[in-house]
């Protein structure tokens, strides 16, 4: 869908880069780069850089720089102006765990539209455009990281060091503990637990929650920071 948007916005100035987030690496992410074949690039952080350095917590996240490498727009829920899974038919026979985790996908608020939108008016008008925010409001905008987030950072990647290096249950009660500190992190649970339920996020094994138990305790508005547009 991305690519969609790139042929679209690219001859008005505007390239379109991709981001998987995943310790898998290209095994993990490849395939799914390679069926969608993009024009555009198409990276792999298999060391989770963008979550560290930006504070990125959940996927879909975009952030807008300029070109002149200033960030315009700090990372906040991007949606390419719809979402795939709304476009699918649904199947003729769905177990009814994942039924329940279609319904409170439904739940979630988003705005493709309005972000898509927002891209073709930036495309448009350049720094002209009503969504570019001066530097001292993309400050403002951007979450300060307390203490708790920065240790969560150092389990998570000493976990992702540990199941890399085939220390797989070592790794868990690291990623265990960034789950604690940073419950919000919702990029830190979903990496472990797509180790053992990569599409549903249900059936954990050994790591903690579960995509469905933990939306429900945090309520389906938690999931996504408003956008703010």
């Amino acid at each position: 869908m991305w690519q969609e948007v790139r042929s679209e916005l690219y001859p008005q100035g505007v390239e379109v880069v991709t981001v998987a987030l995943d310790v898998g690496g290209a095994d993990a992410a490849g395939p799914f780069i390679d069926a969608a074949a993009p024009d555009h690039p198409s990276l792999i952080d298999q060391d989770h850089r963008l979550t560290e350095l930006l504070g990125i917590i959940n996927v879909p996240s975009g952030l807008w720089v300029d070109e002149t490498g200033m960030l315009v727009r700090p990372p906040e829920p991007a949606f390419p102006g719809r979402v795939g899974l709304l476009d699918q038919p649904p199947p003729a026979e769905v177990p009814p765990r994942a039924m329940e985790v279609v319904e409170e996908t439904m739940k979630i608020r988003i705005r493709p539209r309005k972000y898509l939108a927002a891209l073709r008016d930036w495309a448009e008008n350049g720094a002209r455009s009503q969504y570019v925010l001066p530097p001292e409001e993309v400050v403002s905008r951007s979450t300060p990281q307390p203490p708790e987030a920065s240790l969560a950072a150092a389990h998570f990647e000493l976990a992702h060091h540990l199941h890399r290096s085939g220390r797989v249950d070592d790794a868990v009660p690291h990623f265990a503990e960034a789950r604690r500190l940073q419950p919000g992190n919702w990029v830190y649970k979903r990496q472990a637990w797509s180790f053992a339920d990569p599409v549903l996020q249900l059936e954990t094994g050994p790591y903690e929650g579960d995509w469905l138990s933990d939306i429900r305790e945090s309520g389906p508005d938690s999931y996504y920071a408003p956008l703010d547009l």
